[in-house]
């Protein structure tokens, strides 16, 4: 497995926090929340293979982007972090402590569960790649054009953050290609066998509006995080961290602190 070099950005000091971005994300969306911790941490938010900066790949299966992760903890001389992931970032920080508890000292998990969830996502993968955007220079242009497939304003305009000038107008910074091929990974989970486990401190945060982790879904958390802690934030959907700040900060960072 080739592991791939991820670009990062760099905040503060103390000890190290890796931040993993959802789907669809980058680094940048973590900009508030990671100056925030970089007050009492160390913190490298990474921009995950296919995204952002970062090169692209054709595998986005979660072992090997929990490798990419690896490899980045090596290429820093870290011998541990503290990992946040969101979303599909939580998939891989779960992979990775499960299958390399070592590299591992503590699990932040955002709104997200060690189980399969259907490819909801595919339709805005579809949208993306049938956008004709040869020649398209204003991100107004794609907004409208997006809008009678993707007519949610959030998700539309977050989707926007992806596009970029390129030489011939605008283009996605996404390995749509690979996504779309990867979307059966990436909806799904690793299977771990009955002794797989991750012992160490596992703090589990879930919006109270989203349905990303249900009730059921916490059987799983007790078998493959046993230490696990639950932290509902009132308000919040998916992007918990970008929806309700305070009272993420408020839960996350005693927890990293917490030697």
């Amino acid at each position: 497995m080739m592991a791939v070099a991820l670009a990062h950005v760099e905040y503060g000091a103390g000890p190290p926090v890796i931040i993993l971005h959802g789907l669809f994300g980058a680094s940048a969306n973590w900009t508030m929340v990671a100056r925030r911790l970089a007050e009492h941490f160390h913190v490298f938010a990474l921009d995950l293979r296919n995204h952002g900066a970062s090169p692209w790949a054709p595998r986005m299966d979660y072992a090997a982007m929990a490798e990419d992760v690896a490899g980045f903890i090596a290429a820093q001389g870290l011998d541990r972090a503290a990992l946040i992931g969101h979303s599909m970032g939580g998939k891989i920080a779960m992979t990775l402590a499960l299958s390399s508890p070592e590299l591992v000292e503590r699990l932040v998990v955002v709104d997200i569960a060690p189980t399969p969830r259907p490819p909801t996502h595919m339709a805005f993968v579809e949208a993306m790649l049938a956008l004709d955007l040869h020649g398209m220079t204003r991100r107004t242009a794609a907004d409208a054009a997006l809008q009678p497939s993707i007519p949610n304003d959030a998700e539309r305009l977050f989707l926007l953050q992806n596009l970029v000038a390129g030489p011939d107008g605008l283009r996605w910074r996404l390995n749509l290609v690979a996504i779309r091929n990867e979307m059966a990974q990436l909806s799904g989970f690793p299977a771990f066998d009955e002794a797989a486990a991750y012992r160490g401190p596992t703090l589990v945060i879930r919006g109270a509006n989203s349905d990303y982790v249900e009730d059921r879904d916490l059987l799983e958390f007790v078998r493959l995080f046993p230490a696990y802690q639950l932290v509902t934030i009132a308000g919040a959907g998916h992007w918990v961290h970008a929806e309700r700040p305070t009272e993420f900060l408020a839960a996350v960072t005693p927890f990293l602190a917490d030697t």
